[in-house]
């Protein structure tokens, strides 16, 4: 049995206390690929931003809100974990700061400034230890497969899954599988229950049980 963290849904970045920005991911993806993982038989934490789906009751679940809280919890939580599926779709940047008040209305253009956001995976895969895995989603929108390999080399993934931004709040979804060659070992399209499935079948293939052990 392997202990999994599995990253799911959204995060939000809040520009004054009422509005944030944010993206249509809804968590499905994780849920179906952490029930697959514990219909297995094995250990599921799922780090969480705001969704309106619950989870498999087995799950260890943490909600988050931020990009930089879901990568805390992660770092405590991947300490102990085999490996992490990062399925989530934390937003990529945040407003450079935060209104103390609700931003009114002035008739003329608002202009706010964004800085980068940490990148959960690239930390946990650059990080991780010769006993534990990553696997990476890459959503994209043009040169899928170019820029996953990019992401991919630049992550440290062991595995990376590339699917387009149709699948976000859909019930389908269609992903090609790469390994760190950079060569399409899987792929699968359906709905999202029966693509996490076939996902995490892929994951056990190449990935749980192969890693070398901590002590060597």
């Amino acid at each position: 049995m392997a202990k999994i963290l599995i990253t799911s849904g959204p995060t939000r970045q809040y520009i004054d206390p009422v509005r944030f920005i944010s993206n249509g991911s809804s968590g499905e993806m994780g849920r179906c690929i952490a029930t697959a993982a514990i219909e297995a038989g094995h250990e599921v934490c799922i780090v969480s931003g705001p969704v309106t789906i619950e989870y498999p009751a087995a799950a260890k679940v943490v909600p988050v809100m931020t990009t930089h809280q879901m990568l805390e919890a992660c770092l405590v939580e991947f300490e102990s974990s085999d490996g992490m599926i990062g399925v989530a779709a934390p937003c990529d940047y945040q407003p450079r700061s935060v209104a103390d008040q609700k931003i009114k209305k002035t008739g003329e253009p608002l202009i706010l400034e964004f800085v980068q956001t940490p990148d959960i995976v690239a930390h946990l895969g650059q990080n991780k230890r010769p006993d534990q895995w990553v696997v990476g989603f890459a959503l994209e929108t043009e040169d899928a497969h170019f820029q996953a390999i990019t992401k991919l080399e630049k992550k440290s993934c062991d595995l990376v899954i590339v699917n387009g931004p149709e699948a976000m709040n859909s019930e389908t979804n269609e992903v090609d599988i790469l390994n760190p060659d950079g060569k399409i070992v899987a792929q699968f399209r359906g709905g999202k229950p029966t693509v996490g499935a076939a996902i995490f079948s892929e994951v056990e293939k190449h990935l749980i049980g192969t890693k070398l052990p901590a002590s060597e």
